[in-house]
């Protein structure tokens, strides 16, 4: 018989996470970090007693808010091309509970997150205890169960000799590029301090090799020949790009057959944007040059995509009729998008095979200087993006639809004399080459995926598939764990910031030097630019006083300097341009987290640049300018692919 050890299922785990490795392209790594958790009752004395008597070489994280956790947690994975993970742990109910938006903006965006919420006792004798969530059509229901949904594996411990299987296919999941996701383990209170004789085996050295799978030859050549004929291709850079660790790769295949590339939020930074055939974003938030190539591309190329709608303008963005679309993925489902010829496979092996293929053919695109052309008009658009200054008299702000008085009320209110754009690019101009900068929901991605720039692999970290604000600040430090040497920086809009940023104390207890950058412009400035844009009244996106019955009296001033020194943090308030470059400049000086609050104009970020975005829209209005915009809205639907 096997040797067995008893313990507990709570020391069990913690010694089964302890012995996790993976392997890629011969190099090994330990796969779990630590543990990062908020102690309530339901895990306090359960996994809590394991941390604490014997956590072997795992981190332990306090952390401030279950789903700021989780979002440092999957930050750090991300930054990581998914080959570690920091376990997340909560108590029961509401602790649960508030990890579910974290498990699906991992799930969303193909990264592994591990969480362990607590759960009702199996035995059900106390209930209900406190905090447990009681449903009368079934005891079996608990709060865990919302889980299920937004996780790629679910599994609830009810018996100690579970957790066996539970954690292996757990870690299948985990390792799987095409599969990765949430995985949710719910832990029963009692059951998580109930002994076992495990198998000494369950706790033996694992190495979970991910490997690189070209597709099937078969595949290859039937991309081959789509490819062979196109005059105008056009290569869509996603994530996978990025984790396949393929952007030289791309690079290379680019510049043997001529072909552009475009970049999605998640495949932003796998390539070099100084690269000649690069034309950076692309899409709803992408630039003029990759969108002008992209409506007259006879082939879209799609390596590693989900294909978003923000990627594909609605399915509106590639107006050629003969238009024709190739897939390389390593999820079949992925690979299925758009009705395009697929590969299923690893990037960077399928790629390398791809153009062997090519290679005998002798192909070359047909280009002859369009390419070239696009980007001297890109380069000269964003040196205009770049001087975009505030003047008192005769301002034009980039968004022409506002309420007239928001812009001279907010230089009356805050002095802020500072573009969104310029700002952006003055950061660009100051912080190091190797810095990394994160970005996520509101207008600051869509600024950000056109003006940004680094030859740094990895040096853009963007989450954007499930665009949840409130991620800003948790991943500045997940990406600082991550990243411990180099300089990391974060922009963040001060209704994101509002959000979630309370994994400021936790980046201070760690002792993590992060930049924080707010970009107050008093409200939820990119909403508010979708509402006005289609004929909709200035409702409940702008920071006002409320009036009567909606919040349109005067700007709400907020000090964010002030929140971030209640922390302890050293901050600046900056209001022109070189007040944000000499912040930045003694920032690099500090040893302790920073936070600069930036007084950022309204309406003066990025907008447009040949790309359409399909939204709901009220067919019926009392409001002409709602009837106009449907009518462009419905003219979109009708020029955009049925699937």
């Amino acid at each position: 018989m096997a040797s067995t050890t008893r313990m507990t299922v709570a020391q069990a785990l913690v010694k089964f996470l302890d012995n996790q490795y993976v392997e890629f392209d011969g190099v090994e790594t330990k796969f779990v970090e630590g543990f990062f958790t908020i102690f309530g009752h339901g895990i306090a004395v359960g996994l809590g007693e394991a941390l604490d008597t014997n956590p072997g070489q795992l981190n332990v994280y306090q952390g401030r808010n279950e789903q700021g956790m989780c979002h440092v947690a999957t930050a750090f994975a991300k930054q990581n091309n998914r080959r570690r993970i920091i376990p997340c742990a909560s108590s029961v109910g509401p602790g649960a509970a508030n990890m579910v938006t974290a498990c699906a903006t991992a799930t969303v965006n193909n990264i592994p997150l591990l969480v362990f919420p607590a759960d009702t006792f199996a035995s059900r004798q106390p209930d209900p205890v406190l905090q447990q969530l009681e449903q009368s059509s079934s005891l079996a229901v608990t709060t865990n169960d919302a889980f299920k949904p937004v996780c790629k594996y679910w599994d609830r411990i009810v018996r100690p000799e579970q957790l066996m299987s539970a954690m292996i296919n757990a870690m299948r999941v985990l390792t799987d590029p095409a599969e990765t996701g949430a995985v949710c383990i719910g832990l029963c209170q009692d059951v998580e301090g109930e002994s076992y004789d495990y198998p000494d085996y369950f706790f033996k050295k694992r190495v979970h090799r991910i490997t690189r799978q070209a597709a099937a030859e078969e595949e290859i050549n039937d991309i081959t020949e789509i490819i062979a004929e196109a005059k105008k291709p056009l290569i869509v850079v996603g994530g996978g790009v990025k984790y396949s660790e393929a952007g030289e790769t791309v690079e290379k295949f680019c510049e043997e057959f001529k072909i552009p590339f475009g970049e999605s939020q998640a495949g932003k930074s796998a390539c070099r944007s100084s690269h000649p055939y690069c034309l950076g974003g692309i899409g709803v938030t992408g630039t003029l040059a990759a969108n002008d190539i992209a409506e007259d591309a006879d082939v879209v190329i799609a390596i590693g995509s989900r294909m978003s709608d923000f990627t594909t303008g609605s399915k509106r963005q590639y107006k050629n009729e003969d238009v024709k679309f190739v897939t390389i993925n390593n999820s079949r489902f992925h690979a299925y998008k758009m009705d395009a010829v697929k590969a299923v496979g690893d990037a960077k092996a399928t790629v390398e095979a791809l153009a062997e293929k090519l290679r005998a053919k002798g192909y070359q695109s047909s280009y002859n200087g369009e390419i070239e052309a696009e980007k001297a008009k890109w380069d000269a658009e964003m040196e205009r993006l770049a001087n975009y200054r505030y003047q008192e008299e005769n301002f034009e702000p980039m968004i022409q639809a506002r309420d007239p008085r928001t812009i001279p009320e907010f230089v009356k209110l805050t002095d802020g004399r500072i573009t969104q754009t310029a700002a952006l690019c003055a950061i660009r101009r100051v912080i190091d080459e190797d810095a990394t900068i994160i970005t996520a929901g509101g207008s600051l991605p869509s600024c950000m995926q056109r003006i940004w720039t680094t030859d740094k692999r990895g040096g853009y970290h963007a989450e954007y598939g499930y665009s949840c604000m409130g991620y800003e600040v948790a991943a500045a430090l997940g990406v600082k764990i991550a990243e411990p040497d180099n300089e990391v920086y974060t922009v963040v809009g001060d209704s994101s910031f509002q959000m979630l940023h309370s994994e400021i104390m936790t980046a201070m207890q760690q002792r993590k030097k992060i930049n924080i950058l707010v970009f107050d412009n008093c409200g939820f400035g990119c909403i508010n630019n979708l509402e006005m844009n289609h004929g909709i009244g200035s409702i409940a996106t702008e920071f006002r006083y409320q009036e009567g019955n909606k919040p349109t009296g005067d700007l709400i001033p907020v000090d964010y300097a002030k929140i971030a020194e209640g922390y302890g943090l050293k901050s600046y308030t900056v209001r022109t341009i070189e007040e944000l470059e000499a912040a930045l400049r003694d920032a690099k000086n500090q040893d302790n987290a920073v936070l600069i609050d930036l007084k950022v104009i309204p309406k003066t970020m990025t907008d447009g640049y040949n790309s359409w975005w399909n939204v709901g829209i009220a067919t019926t209005s009392e409001k002409e300018s709602v009837r106009e915009a449907c009518e462009g809205v419905m003219e979109g639907r009708r020029e955009a692919r049925a699937y």
